[in-house]
């Protein structure tokens, strides 16, 4: 059953909302530098604030996540799981596409990466020295695919693409343009800069804000397939499958 749709939250609640996130993971982080315990689980951290902040934000106008992309009847409900079917397909689908000449940019940027100057490819890039390939899996693969679904990918899924850009969009019904079978609605942009920034407090270095681009396609995702479960797919996977290829050329 479809929750009512109440008001869209007008964009300065949602910007002043992400700046409430980003300054309580930041406090968070310098805090860790002194608790080993929290610095290890920081993700655990912003996971909390990502799925708190705007599910309070729902409950005060008495919504639920179903009217921002997130379906759910029950988990009784055979409709739960045809939809999160459709989702996972839809997000498999994806990876399909772009995984493979994803995989050829790699390549090509790895071997690229070591003729730059140093300072330059320290900024754009977390590897160092000579790629050698050899394909190999990350380590302890099942935890990290639980914490890329759980704790990474939903949450900031159900805060970026689910509540931020959808309220975005409903502050202007109808405007946007249409790209590959999407309309990407008023506040696209932003929502994909912010989330890119927001990456920053864990870890303030440059090529952290390189998380604009698979935002867009995250964004693309979300309207294309008109929930969160694929984007959420999309999102898990494209962290593992990085992973993968960090493993693979560089360990």
């Amino acid at each position: 059953m479809t929750s009512p749709a109440g008001p869209a939250d007008p964009p300065r609640v949602l910007v002043w909302t992400w700046a409430k996130a980003v300054l309580w993971l930041a406090v968070a982080a310098a805090i860790a530098q002194g608790i080993p315990w929290l610095r290890a689980n920081l993700a655990g951290v912003a996971a909390f604030v990502f799925i708190a902040l705007p599910d309070g934000r729902l409950r005060v106008r008495h919504e639920g996540w179903d009217r921002y992309g997130f379906p759910w009847d029950g988990l009784a409900d055979r409709r739960t799981w045809r939809a999160w079917g459709r989702g996972v397909r839809d997000g498999l689908l994806v990876c399909a596409v772009i995984f493979p000449p994803f995989a050829a940019a790699f390549w090509g940027y790895s071997v690229l990466l070591p003729h730059l100057p140093a300072g330059l490819s320290s900024a754009l890039a977390p590897y160092g020295g000579t790629p050698r390939l050899a394909l190999r899996l990350p380590p302890d693969l099942a935890v990290r695919a639980a914490v890329q679904v759980l704790v990474v990918a939903l949450p900031e899924e159900l805060f970026y693409r689910g509540w931020m850009q959808t309220s975005w969009a409903r502050s202007a019904p109808g405007a946007g343009v249409r790209i590959l079978g999407a309309r990407l609605g008023p506040g696209f942009l932003w929502t994909q800069v912010l989330f890119a920034v927001g990456h920053l407090p864990a870890n303030p270095v440059p090529w952290r804000l390189a998380t604009f681009f698979p935002g867009l396609l995250f964004g693309w995702v979300r309207e294309r397939t008109g929930g969160l479960v694929a984007p959420i797919v999309v999102h898990a996977l494209s962290n593992l499958f990085i992973a993968t290829l960090e493993a693979s050329f560089y360990r």
